[in-house]
């Protein structure tokens, strides 16, 4: 089974090859079943007051937010059983083309309860399908494979059984080779042995990073300097996320700080990743990092907008651009 949408004929769109296209990578995709219920009681029946699926995965959720700004985000990664066949659904009917490389294994689920009496949000994640040696060979056929090399990779979130822990690293000097660069949004040790390979951006929040790094971060010019630490260390730039304080960013020679309006969140699932769809898509066309701090910090914000696994809308990324702040710090 060949897992690739552009069209029914499964070749290229002429009006797609004039595009900047964005190779997004999730190789440990999940379906997002996201349940929400009236006061969640334990070992007793609960009855639910909705369901939603989304398709899900960090690299996925980049291309959904991507081709809701009008970009192309192209998904590449594992995919197979019945739960895979729900998420290559999800995706065409959402018009996000993917390139998936089939496996034995069966994608893996997420469930996210959502109490609406307590505003809690519980999420149950499994490990993810066994990927053998031959399916991890596949892929890397699948990704160079194309008579279309990618603008620009986005590689993230956590990694099947099977795959090597530096399989990141070796996503990033395989793009290098090709002349494409790549942003990196992980953690732990698929973090840590990818910036071994020296991405051309990072993407942390402020534990990842305390984590990746062995420092604390207790303020802002702690931020600051984990930022250019990254940096020196042959990293072009470092994004460090803050949440509802929005974003660190350094690179260019510069230090910026991009601050959101206070809004009311009603769920923070996909809000890294939409920001990471804002720096993506911006230096991807050339954009500085400047314009692109603040589309990421405007994306983000959105998605916090909308319940569930939903992610941001393009409306409300318009209506918060205005009212990012963008600042250039001192380092």
């Amino acid at each position: 089974m060949h897992w690739l949408v552009f069209r029914k004929t499964g070749t290229w769109n002429t009006d797609v090859v004039r595009r900047i296209m964005i190779a997004t990578i999730t190789l440990n995709p999940c379906v997002d079943k996201h349940i929400t219920v009236q006061g969640l009681n334990l070992d007793e029946t609960n009855r639910s007051a909705g369901v939603r699926h989304d398709a899900g995965g960090k690299g996925i959720d980049v291309s959904r937010a991507i081709h809701e700004m009008g970009g192309l985000g192209v998904a590449y990664g594992f995919i197979g059983g019945h739960d895979g066949q729900i998420l290559a659904t999800l995706l065409t009917e959402q018009g996000v083309p993917f390139r998936f490389t089939p496996i034995g294994g069966e994608t893996r689920s997420c469930i996210i309860i959502n109490d609406v009496k307590t505003s809690q949000q519980t999420r149950i994640s499994t490990a993810g399908p066994l990927v053998s040696k031959e399916e991890v060979a596949r892929f890397f056929g699948q990704l160079w494979g194309s008579s279309r090399v990618p603008d620009l990779i986005v590689a993230g979130g956590s990694v099947p059984p099977g795959c090597p822990a530096d399989i990141y690293r070796t996503i990033i000097l395989k793009a290098r080779e090709h002349g494409v660069k790549t942003i990196l949004d992980s953690s732990g040790v698929y973090l840590k042995e990818g910036v071994k390979g020296k991405p051309y951006l990072i993407k942390p929040n402020v534990r990842e990073t305390e984590e990746l790094l062995g420092v604390e971060l207790e303020v802002e010019a702690d931020i600051i300097t984990a930022c250019l630490e990254l940096v020196a260390g042959g990293i072009e730039i470092a994004v460090i996320s803050r949440g509802k304080d929005g974003l660190i960013a350094a690179g260019e020679g510069k230090v910026i700080r991009a601050v959101p309006p206070r809004v009311k969140g009603v769920s923070d699932v996909g809000a890294g990743d939409c920001s990471v769809a804002g720096l993506a898509m911006k230096l991807a066309k050339g954009g500085s990092l400047w314009e692109a701090c603040r589309l990421a910090t405007a994306m983000g914000t959105a998605a916090v907008l909308t319940p569930g696994t939903e992610l941001c809308r393009r409306a409300d990324v318009e209506w918060l651009l205005p009212q990012i702040s963008v600042q250039e710090v001192a380092a």
